[in-house]
């Protein structure tokens, strides 16, 4: 009579969810804008950067959509969107050809997280503490 009414623990019940990394990898960008104007000086190093690595660069990486966008009388710059619908801007004004490649790499290796402050996070758990918490009025004096 016991063994009909407990259920049966299947071993696939048993395994744990999977998450980004363990059996696939997923990245997190899903779309690159260039937006450059085409008279402006400080678009020159963008619209070279474009006119030579564009293909590569959307050869490699076949999971982002690639947008090129003009942008009139206006800096450049790059748009990365997200799966967690956020969005990056870097401006590609004062940057070499290297430096666009860096940007553009950047953005690529990127999660789209907010950027979080090192300094004074709290630690915080999903789970309450083994030994409680402590406090002063319920601790014993130590007495010599």
């Amino acid at each position: 009579m016991l063994a009909s009414v407990t259920k049966p623990i299947f071993r696939a019940q048993l395994s744990s969810k999977q998450s980004n990394g363990h059996f696939a990898f997923v990245p997190q960008i899903r779309k690159l804008v260039f937006e450059y104007s085409q008279n402006w000086p400080s678009s020159t190093n963008t619209r070279t950067y474009l006119r030579n690595n564009l293909q590569n660069l959307a050869r490699a990486n076949p999971h982002v959509e690639v947008v090129v966008r003009q942008r009139n009388n206006r800096q450049p710059i790059i748009r990365g969107f997200y799966l967690n619908n956020n969005e990056k801007v870097i401006p590609l004004n004062g940057f070499e050809v290297t430096g666009i490649e860096k940007k553009v790499q950047l953005l690529l290796d990127s999660s789209g997280a907010k950027i979080k402050s090192l300094k004074r996070r709290t630690v915080e758990s999903a789970t309450e503490s083994a030994r409680g918490i402590w406090s002063g009025l319920h601790d014993i004096p130590f007495q010599i």
